[in-house]
């Protein structure tokens, strides 16, 4: 071999060491597209900004992104209408490389064309909000890859059965050999899908649709199926087993005493009942009632019924009870719990609770807005002991069970 041969080939081998260094040394940016509505997975928000595991979706997302060093920035793309949530959203989020966020277009392809125009960094990796479980290894596997073929995007080829159904009955089997499921992120070198989206002369579902239409070849790169994208209500609940949720159920407590004093009835549970004498209270004096509205607030750890409804204060006097707790159902609704099951238990004497408890039931299924073999209410006596025995008062006391929607 002469010096001249030996030479080239130092030279081309010291080209790639170089190239090779280039490549290490360039940018990285996650771009991550919240800009939609995501209506099919309920909840009232779309799906991004529901929460998952104590905190939004897209933070979670957003975490996942900055838990890769190899990630030199973060950059959402939202809704115009969507700034306090996403606020919200990433308050706890103290990092340096999520910049501010992007306004979203009218299509996920104007979105994404918003967001990589926003961008300064060789390569982007394209992910959706709602694929908050991308798992650190299928971020170093497409980042490896957007470095060795400037296109590529997770994925996981199908190994079930593919069968054409017509009319709700199998028709044709299809062969699954080349197909494969496609995720996100998709990562570009930056210039190349900002070249491509810019030529794009109609919006498509993804950005390898939108790379392969403007020519690009586009490699996929194994995903995984922890990286699910969350879209229908049962989602949620997959995402939190997979997040390794522990189910929230919380369970409060409530007791209350009013005395008797001069009238012809009581109010219990919001019936009006006979009696030979009323109870005494700021309120309507609605034992029972308040009993359950304070084990609601205690479920939530937010305090009780004087609290909520200070006696000092004119406007509740002589309100009645159902206001109180309807306020703590909306407490619970408001920080996504569900009441599941209510067990209330009268003390007195007289009057005789057992013909009214059913009355009383059917009035709190009405309030809680849970289903009646889920409220139980039943009296006992103090067997004549006590200021119930002696019938200076009647007490009450409550059990709320709130599960973590």
């Amino acid at each position: 071999m002469s010096k001249f041969t030996r030479h080239g080939k130092r030279k081309r081998a010291c080209m790639r060491k170089k190239a090779n260094y280039n490549r290490e040394m360039e940018t990285i940016s996650a771009l991550i597209v919240a800009a939609g509505r995501g209506t099919r997975a309920g909840g009232g928000v779309p799906k991004q900004y529901r929460e998952l595991n104590g905190k939004a979706v897209l933070a979670h997302t957003v975490e996942a992104m900055l838990a890769n060093a190899q990630i030199d920035a973060v950059r959402c793309v939202i809704h115009p209408d969507d700034h306090e949530l996403y606020t919200c959203a990433i308050n706890a989020i103290e990092d340096h490389r999520l910049q501010s966020p992007v306004l979203g277009g009218e299509t996920r392809s104007e979105s994404v064309l918003n967001g990589i125009s926003a961008i300064d960094s060789d390569f982007v990796l394209i992910h959706d909000g709602a694929r908050p479980l991308v798992p650190q290894d299928a971020l170093d596997r497409v980042i490896a890859g957007a470095k060795r073929t400037d296109a590529c995007f997770l994925a996981i080829p199908v190994t079930d059965a593919l069968w054409q159904v017509d009319a709700g009955v199998a028709s044709h089997a299809r062969p699954r050999d080349t197909l494969w499921r496609g995720q996100t992120p998709q990562a570009f070198r930056t210039a190349l899908i900002k070249n491509a989206h810019t030529q794009a002369t109609k919006p498509a579902d993804d950005d390898v649709a939108i790379a392969r239409n403007a020519g690009i070849t586009v490699t996929p790169i194994l995903g995984s199926e922890q990286n699910i994208k969350i879209t229908h209500a049962s989602d949620f609940r997959l995402a939190a087993r997979l997040i390794g949720e522990t189910m929230d159920i919380r369970v409060g407590n409530g007791y209350d005493v009013h005395a008797l004093g001069d009238g012809d009835h009581v109010i219990l549970n919001g019936i009006k009942i006979p009696h030979t004498a009323a109870m005494i209270g700021h309120s309507d004096a609605d034992v029972a009632m308040h009993t359950i509205t304070d084990a609601i607030f205690g479920a939530l750890a937010e305090g009780d019924i004087g609290q909520w409804f200070p006696p000092s204060d004119d406007q509740w006097k002589g309100a009645a009870s159902d206001i109180f707790l309807r306020k703590a159902v909306e407490r619970a609704e408001a920080r996504g719990f569900k009441i599941t099951h209510v067990d209330c238990t009268i003390i007195c004497e007289m009057p005789k609770i057992g013909p009214h408890a059913q009355a009383m039931r059917e009035n709190l299924v009405e309030i809680l807005g849970i289903e009646m073999d889920r409220i139980s209410v039943k009296a006992t006596t103090s067997e004549k002991l006590g200021f119930t025995g002696r019938g200076e008062g009647i007490a009450a006391q409550a059990t709320a069970t709130l599960v973590k929607t």
